[in-house]
């Protein structure tokens, strides 16, 4: 989930130089056998040609059919201000500049310094994850709202930069580190007063994490050769996160926060002609990165901190009830470009995270923890992500998922292939996937348990680099530029017995996404209404229904819409049905998608609002529409007028 601008910049970069069977080639072997996504027979799924024509002709929303989820329907749109369906209310929760910390200055965005931004509300948040108060509680009302802080833009957060490229030789030294303190994490007090959500800017439980919060490595690659520095020579110590763009948390109460495209920060000749060249290329390191910060750390210098970059790309783990205690790197979980990591229990107690690789053409993963976790003593599981098995996925064309082990000595994962240990395994695991033989995915993203079925949904966003020879009439398209989901079924889902452990499952397409009649190969279900379909699936979230609700980015460069959030059954005679709900302002992102347990408020992330734009000339200024102030990227919380059930 990111500027579409740092896309083109890393797809300039990064490429899986050995790919096996993409999924694309798979899905057409898998939709000619079948002839029809799962669920047709009971649901009516199908290509979706010019589905609810009288939709569009009346402008009045169609009925909801089939489908559990009542809400009358947005029209598709481009607009400077965001919308909702009918019968919620939308509250801007907390905005790029907001005081987290006691003391933060207002927020004034002539004047920003480094130290004011380490107070205050990060930008572009991300990831949302919601825990309630008091710990251990079910509360609906009363939590600390964790929060991503993805990337920055220089020319959307400073006056006289100009437009993007433009700004990033005009950024000023102070500018980068008002930058570094904009990355992270937030963590923030919320309760609920009323019809209203209110921050509390003095509470002990606020914190800001920066590119600069001590944080500690754990895991097989701590300590290894490839992680020392000047700084840190026993390769345990790390200064900051980068990138953080999804995540998610763990049984025990603790955040999951994931680095992604930590690529951006990196640069020098080392890149090209450096004994690690191979392995930054792998990465998409190159020797001139979006970021100009070596210019005022030497650390992101390649060569002059050559391993730097080997100790970002990690799950990192934090206690957000504990704002003294350090963030963890998890190495076991693999290095890579992270999206999410979320969580399900195994039947025999182990605990089984889920995770995307999103890039074009990269994997799926999932780690399973060597032990089962504890709820009787929270203190048990403090370090019980530091052992247990990487794997990563291949989908067979019989509808088979294998999942398999990135162990060192097994298979190709041995010395002479380079991996001499399992820190070398983690710590170049891209290059040991592609040994195993993973299947590679059209950016794989958020990677997500439904809690009421036991499947798994896998977004992927989309992959224009998709070659025509990879076509045919069941999935027409010549190159995947709208996305698609796919459902992961472990063994035992639908049961109190469900295996996500096991080392096999089944494997089926949810939807494919893209505009009805004009991209080919789109399939949902039969009912979808014109304003139903949906483009490049990011992330995504489940309510105690059971019910997906699905946020996009970038469809309105593929699609020609906004981004916005859809929901829709999984399961009976609505699934794939999806219904639009909600809309974004222009050039943003919907992601974070976040239910509070009785489902009574959605919190999302709108990201990058007026992207494509700048500080001095923005295509909105949403939410403030204050002539005085640029677009921020912004929490929202949206509710049901008059109480009850979002959706």
């Amino acid at each position: 989930m990111t500027d579409e601008s740092l896309d083109a910049h890393d797809d300039a970069l990064v490429s899986n130089p050995s790919p096996g069977t993409p999924i694309g080639a798979l899905i057409e072997t898998r939709l000619s056998r079948r002839g029809a996504l799962l669920g047709a027979l009971v649901a009516g799924l199908a290509p979706a040609a010019a589905l609810a024509e009288a939709a569009h002709s009346t402008g009045n929303p169609p009925d909801a059919g089939p489908s559990t989820l009542q809400f009358p329907e947005l029209r598709h749109q481009l607009n400077p201000r965001d919308a909702v369906a009918e019968g919620h209310r939308i509250q801007t929760l907390l905005r790029w500049g907001d005081p987290v910390l006691a003391g933060a200055p207002a927020f004034d965005p002539t004047a920003q310094t480094p130290e004011a931004q380490a107070l205050q509300f990060g930008y572009n948040n991300d990831f949302l994850d919601f825990r309630p108060l008091p710990r251990g509680s079910r509360s609906s009302t009363h939590g600390l709202l964790a929060v991503n802080h993805e990337y920055t833009t220089a020319a959307m957060m400073f006056p006289g930069l100009g437009p993007l490229r433009q700004a990033r030789e005009r950024v000023s030294d102070v500018q980068l580190r008002v930058e570094m303190a904009a990355h992270g994490g937030s963590v923030v007090e919320i309760r609920r007063e009323g019809e209203r959500w209110v921050p509390a800017v003095d509470s002990k439980y606020n914190r800001r994490i920066t590119a600069h919060t001590p944080m500690r490595i754990s895991g097989p690659a701590a300590g290894h050769a490839r992680m020392r520095t000047s700084a840190d020579p026993a390769g345990e110590r790390v200064l900051g996160m980068l990138n953080n763009c999804a995540g998610g948390n763990t049984p025990w109460g603790t955040v999951l926060t994931c680095e992604e495209n930590f690529n951006n920060y990196f640069g020098g000749e080392a890149a090209t002609t450096g004994a690690q060249a191979a392995a930054y290329k792998r990465y998409g390191i190159g020797p001139d990165p979006f970021y100009a910060w070596r210019r005022v750390e030497a650390r992101f210098d390649l060569d002059q901190e050559p391993n730097e970059p080997n100790r970002f790309g990690w799950v990192v783990e934090y206690d957000p009830y504990d704002p003294e205690a350090m963030p963890v790197k998890r190495t076991a979980l693999g290095r890579l470009k992270h999206e999410g990591c979320t969580h399900a229990i195994g039947k025999d107690g182990r605990v089984v995270f889920y995770m995307g690789d999103d890039e074009r053409f990269e994997y799926v993963y999932k780690f399973v923890t060597a032990r089962s976790w504890n709820p009787a003593d929270p203190a048990a599981n403090r370090d019980l992500l530091d052992a247990g098995t990487l794997y990563v996925a291949r989908f067979d064309a019989d509808g088979t998922l294998t999942w398999l082990p990135l162990v060192q000595g097994e298979g190709p994962l041995t010395s002479e292939n380079g991996f001499a240990s399992q820190g070398d395994v983690v710590i170049e695991c891209r290059r040991a996937a592609n040994l195993l033989g993973a299947t590679p995915m059209d950016r794989p993203e958020d990677v997500e348990v439904n809690p009421a079925t036991g499947r798994v949904y896998a977004m992927l966003t989309n992959n224009g680099s998709r070659a025509a020879t990879q076509t045919n009439p069941a999935n027409p398209r010549p190159s995947n530029t709208q996305g698609h989901v796919i459902e992961i079924i472990p063994p035992g889902a639908g049961t109190r017995e469900v295996d996500h452990a096991a080392t096999e499952a089944r494997w089926e397409i949810f939807l494919l996404a893209g505009r009805p009649g004009i991209d080919a190969g789109t399939r949902y279900h039969r009912a979808t209404s014109g304003e139903g379909w949906l483009s490049c699936p990011d992330n995504c979230a489940f309510d105690s229904k059971g019910r997906i609700w699905i946020a996009t980015d970038g469809a309105d460069d593929a699609a020609g819409i906004a981004d916005g959030l859809y929901a829709a059954d999984t399961l009976g005679k609505g699934r794939a049905l999806t219904r639009l709900f909600y809309q974004a302002p222009l050039g943003a992102e919907v992601c974070g998608p976040c239910f509070t347990p009785d489902d009574g408020t959605l919190f999302l992330s709108i990201q990058h609002p007026g992207e494509g734009s700048s500080f001095d000339k923005p295509s909105t200024r949403w939410p403030d529409f204050d002539a005085g102030k640029p677009p921020r990227p912004s929490v929202i919380a949206i509710t049901r007028i008059g109480g009850g059930a979002v959706g």
